[in-house]
């Protein structure tokens, strides 16, 4: 079975309306890419470096993207505040950018309500914590 894409679980959360459904609908379909997002951006400590808004981008074509988020969130470490220090800013948004044109659009959107810190529909803290107790920090 084809893993889902990321914007297909936070649809499936945002249309369900029992807690304990949703807590399996991420346990079942966990991965890195689906909790980095969430605590991307639900987590108050993390602070992204890209501007905030809707970035300058040209979005991929649904059915021809040629990556996909859960091989691209390694790269979220470029975009936080505090980290890879040795990468010019320049290169930073250069690379959010890319990836961001490389997957697919509505994972794309993911990607900017992360960054601007929008929580993803139907989901709460308490939901999250009790998924994965001690994803969310601050």
């Amino acid at each position: 079975m084809k893993a889902k894409y990321i914007f297909e679980i936070l649809q499936e959360i945002s249309k369900t309306k029992k807690k304990n459904d949703k807590i399996n609908i991420l346990k079942t379909n966990e991965s890195w890419a689906l909790k980095d997002v969430i605590r991307g951006s639900m987590d108050k400590s993390i602070k992204w470096i890209i501007p905030d808004g809707d970035p300058p981008y040209t979005p991929s074509e649904a059915h021809n993207h040629p990556t996909d988020l859960r091989r691209q969130n390694s790269k979220f470490k470029y975009f936080v505040e505090g980290m890879e220090k040795n990468t010019p800013q320049y290169k930073k948004e250069r690379m959010f950018l890319l990836m961001l044109e490389g997957i697919h659009p509505q994972d794309a959107q993911v990607v900017i309500n992360m960054i601007n810190k929008k929580t993803p529909k139907g989901l709460t803290r308490a939901i999250v914590d009790e998924t994965f107790p001690g994803l969310i920090q601050g």
